[in-house]
């Protein structure tokens, strides 16, 4: 087939902004990485903008990794991510799957009360006197608890169930199954996408966790990576006249990588579910 010259200029035209799209999103996080690795002369030398560095060197993480608290917060905000996304998974399936079958009595009721408290939460000053309450301040689960179920995700994950073949639940309850055994033998095994697209969100959530760190928690060894960090940057030594010394910018760029690294890392694996979950629940919305 001859493609005319309106197709290659259209195709031109098309590549050309999607290279320019690729420079934009690539061009910042080429900064921050090349930052990250930037000895102080270098930095100072070429005015504190550097793509590729002529020298590397691991000051900066090695800054980073002397403080022995940064360890410990890692290993919590991995904990408060694994454990918490579990958690959020099964809490938002049990509550989505019964919300998406009509057959259950006053679901829009509920449903609808649900959204209204994503339009309408009821603040910090209350959250923080009901987590104080319940006695969980100064433990991961003050990280966990308060966020257990995100409304959003919920009302993804339900469009998705609903989108799901009746004929499917039907002919199991035939066979004998209880709602029970249709969740973890029908839904489960096709909501595979769905279940890794939530999942992304809520980890993602728990590994940027701050504030909620900030609130809840005052034991220093119980403090996330996030906290940390945001300690660790705060307290950079600002002397530049001293060339052993780390500039705070590029301490602030390695921390940047050492706390996305992991996402970025574990992304591509599930991307491809990632997407399917993303457009599920949009059309079948």
């Amino acid at each position: 087939m001859v493609r005319s010259k309106n197709d290659r200029a259209f195709d031109a035209l098309v590549y050309g902004i999607l290279l320019f799209v690729l420079l934009i999103t690539l061009i910042p996080v080429m900064f921050v990485v090349s930052m990250s690795f930037t000895p102080y002369e270098e930095l100072i030398k070429r005015g504190g903008f550097v793509l590729i560095p002529t020298k590397v060197t691991m000051t900066a993480y090695k800054e980073m990794l002397s403080d022995g608290l940064l360890l410990g917060g890692l290993w919590i905000t991995v904990q408060v991510t694994v454990i918490g996304t579990i958690l959020n998974l099964i809490a938002t399936t049990l509550t989505a799957y019964p919300l998406s079958r009509r057959q259950m009595p006053g679901s829009k009721l509920v449903t609808k009360l649900i959204i209204f408290t994503m339009l309408f939460s009821a603040g910090t000053i209350p959250t923080f006197l009901i987590v104080k309450a319940t006695g969980v301040m100064n433990t991961i689960w003050a990280m966990i608890l308060p966020s257990l179920i995100t409304v959003y995700n919920l009302i993804v994950m339900k469009a998705f169930f609903e989108g799901l073949p009746e004929e499917l639940f039907e002919a199991a309850r035939i066979d004998g199954a209880t709602e029970f055994g249709v969740l973890l033998r029908i839904v489960m095994p096709m909501s595979l996408p769905i279940m890794m697209t939530i999942g992304m969100y809520y980890a993602v959530t728990h590994w940027n966790a701050y504030m909620v760190a900030v609130l809840y928690i005052t034991d220093a060894e119980l403090r996330p990576m996030q906290v940390i960090l945001r300690r660790m940057l705060k307290s950079a030594n600002m002397d530049y006249n001293a060339e052993d010394v780390v500039p705070a910018e590029t301490l602030r760029m390695a921390a940047v990588c050492f706390a996305t690294a992991p996402i970025v890392i574990i992304y591509p694996f599930i991307q491809k579910y990632f997407v399917k979950g993303t457009l599920a629940g949009a059309v079948k919305g």
